[in-house]
């Protein structure tokens, strides 16, 4: 195959430019151009790993509920307080909208999918002077980190019309794990085995379906057959019982045919253990508790109850995403003059809006411990304020223990004067 423009080869075309966006030693681009096989023979690429369910309900199952937590701007008052920082111009970009074409869902679902699949999160700082107005997402297959010779980091951007090179002052970058360096590691990358296993595998499953799913057989004869005969034979007997739509018809044998069935069924090969056996093996790769996506076998070891398997998923699969988008946000968004009193935070009490018992003990302790107000807790849950709710209270018989006071005795009454 030869390109008409430049009349060259087409794997060489490819090859040259691939060596003129990112260099014969940048192997991130040559990954993009050349994704690696895996043993099983699959070629494992990013949309190719979303294609098997396991990996997609992992993916959306992380983004949607990251993104749907309310990300709130706290400022620190001097005596110690805490309060949101509602007039900020950074909290309108984390909390509502980032710029006018996305929504905070959207976006920080963006990110957490960029991290889930390449291992780095990146967007463009967009300002006005030195103020900070908006975040625009960008590819992460576009983006090579690079370094320059004074040691700072260098983002070189390759979009359809050109090269874009850019300081770290105008990418706010989220780096996954591994981010010790200039970038993080790709779970898709590293899981490639896996998935192409899990690839061959969902493959094989659909070729059965497609012959039929029935158990390939054997025709017998008595006689050698010519070369005309064994092209009837594959014409009229062989390829009409072939395929799904073909399945369950009747065949006619003659001439001394004999039909002997190779009884080999999914269980003898293990087909369904194998398939079972994927979905824990990616889950393990995204630290995603298995029933949580469908998976309901051994779902009891992340707890005995709900409510601990939600705490396992908020502590183990959760916690790591929450912490280093929060911490890029401070590095990234936020000038080192004010990191001490503006810090973003994650909301994780969102997920118990769907639970409304845990919820209402949540809010009780809180109320009844003096630790927040009723009307705080109107306004998490939409409601009015109420005269006299911005009052900390607290049970009246949760009092300290002291000396107890002495009643005293009651004057005596004076006799009467005998007369």
């Amino acid at each position: 195959m030869v390109d008409t423009k430049t009349k060259m080869p087409f794997p060489a075309r490819v090859k040259a430019i691939v060596r003129a966006a990112f260099g014969l030693t940048d192997t991130t681009g040559w990954q993009l151009a050349y994704p690696g096989n895996s043993s099983a023979g699959k070629t494992v690429t990013i949309d190719g790993a979303l294609q098997l369910a396991t990996v997609w309900a992992c993916v959306r199952l992380l983004s949607e509920t990251v993104a749907t937590l309310p990300f709130m701007l706290y400022k620190t008052a001097a005596d110690g307080g805490r309060t949101v920082a509602g007039d900020d111009p950074l909290y309108d970009l984390i909390h509502d909208a980032p710029n006018a074409d996305y929504t905070a869902v959207e976006f920080w679902e963006g990110v957490v999918l960029c991290l889930c699949l390449w291992g780095n999160a990146y967007a463009k700082k967009e300002k006005m002077g030195n103020r900070l107005v908006a975040l625009t997402p960008l590819r992460c297959d576009w983006m090579v980190v690079k370094r320059n010779r004074q040691g700072a980091r260098e983002y070189h951007y390759h979009d359809p019309k050109g090269l874009k090179v850019w300081s770290e002052d105008d990418v706010f970058h989220v780096r996954g794990f591994g981010g010790a360096g200039d970038v993080g590691l790709s779970p898709i990358t590293f899981a490639r085995q896996s998935l192409g296993t899990a690839m061959a595998t969902d493959e094989l499953a659909g070729t059965m379906f497609a012959n039929g799913a029935r158990p390939t057989g054997i025709l017998t004869v008595d006689q050698v057959l010519k070369p005309e005969q064994r092209k009837q034979l594959q014409e009229n007997i062989v390829a009409p019982f072939v395929g799904s739509e073909n399945a369950g018809g009747v065949m006619v044998l003659e001439a001394g045919l004999k039909f002997q069935a190779v009884t080999m069924t999914p269980e003898d090969t293990q087909f369904l253990e194998t398939r079972s056996f994927h979905v824990e093996e990616i889950c393990r790769w995204f630290r995603v508790p298995p029933f949580m996506v469908g998976h309901t076998q051994k779902s009891t070891s992340w707890g005995s109850g709900l409510e601990q398997q939600l705490i396992a998923f908020l502590t183990f699969a959760l916690k790591p995403y929450l912490s280093r988008i929060e911490q890029a946000v401070s590095r990234s968004l936020i000038p080192a003059a004010q990191r001490k009193a503006l810090k973003p935070e994650f909301k994780v009490e969102g997920l118990l809006r769907t639970d409304s018992a845990a919820r209402s003990a949540f809010y009780a302790v809180m109320v009844q411990n003096g630790i927040m107000t009723r009307n705080e807790v109107r306004r998490l849950e939409n409601l009015p304020p109420l005269p006299g709710g911005d009052d900390l209270t607290v049970q009246s018989q949760n009092v300290p223990l002291g000396e107890q006071p002495t009643t005293p005795k009651p004057p005596a009454k004076p006799e009467d004067d005998e007369e």
